[in-house]
């Protein structure tokens, strides 16, 4: 079974807690916790590992680390303060890169 993972403040992951995840809460956004945290679920075979895009957003080196592994796939979210975009755009670069083209627009932005 893959093991699924949840990063970001507390407020946003909490709820996916009751669903069975692990959650892994970042108090005050604290980057170099957060980048200790990634590493060690990397090491420890999660799949999955989901992350708020505002946590996200602060650590782009550490994430980049990952992108050309198959895992752990690294899927952004968005939190509670609301939806950057973020995550959208990184869905829609992961596709693009896999079927070589912009399925939702025709290939063209």
């Amino acid at each position: 079974m893959v093991k699924i993972a949840v990063m970001g403040d507390y407020d946003s992951i909490y709820g996916f807690g009751a669903l069975g995840l692990s959650i892994f809460p970042i108090q005050n956004n604290d980057v170099a916790e957060a980048e200790r945290i990634m590493r060690s679920l990397a090491e420890s075979n999660f799949g999955i590992i989901y992350i708020t895009e505002e946590l996200a957003a602060l650590m782009h080196k550490e994430i980049s680390r990952y992108a050309n592994r198959i895992t752990p796939a690294i899927i952004l979210i968005p939190g509670v303060k609301g939806d950057t975009g973020e995550g959208v755009q990184s869905v829609k670069k992961s596709v693009e890169q896999a079927v070589g083209s912009d399925i939702l627009f025709g290939g063209n932005d």
